[in-house]
């Protein structure tokens, strides 16, 4: 019988401590979260003060007669972006020298260009960068049928489109 209560008292312990290391069992938890990840991608876009018209036009000029006309240039885009300016389509049929075409940003009143109506560079013309959501440029375009452009002038035309690029920075 001694026996049998020693197994007993031994089996007691072997639960009691069972009972107490699961009993006791408590786990610490933590948990942390992120919100959703998401993504957009931005715009480069542009507005044209005169889109789809001429800048400047002139008919029955005479030797010493200017003619201007300015467009605004807005980046409308989230991004900034570098622009240009080409000239396509051009034709000048009056003598070299004679009619004269300048591009002037009015905004700090740099010259751009000036040199002969369709003689713009085939890479065109740096203009440099626009700000995101509303960075502006206007350009002045100045057109002068020289005071000396001679008899060989009359009756001559020439013309040219200007087109705006941009690339994003």
């Amino acid at each position: 019988m001694i026996r049998h209560k020693r197994s007993i008292v031994g089996l007691a312990t072997v639960l009691a401590a069972a009972a107490v290391a699961v009993g006791s069992g408590a786990t610490f938890t933590s948990q942390s979260a992120n919100a959703e990840s998401s993504f957009v991608s931005g715009t480069l876009t542009q507005s044209n003060s005169k889109d789809g018209v001429a800048v400047v036009t002139g008919s029955d000029m005479k030797p010493g007669d200017v003619r201007t006309g300015d467009v605004t240039i807005t980046n409308t885009g989230s991004l900034p972006g570098v622009f240009t300016l080409e000239e396509q389509n051009d034709s000048n049929g009056f003598q070299a020298g004679s009619l004269k075409l300048k591009i002037q940003d009015t905004g700090n009143n740099s010259v751009v260009y000036s040199g002969d109506l369709g003689s713009v560079p085939a890479a065109g013309i740096a203009l440099g960068s626009f700000a995101a959501n509303g960075g502006a440029h206007t350009y002045r375009f100045t057109v002068t049928l020289q005071a000396t452009a001679g008899d060989d002038d009359q009756g001559r035309s020439a013309g040219a489109e200007y087109v705006w690029n941009a690339v994003q920075e």
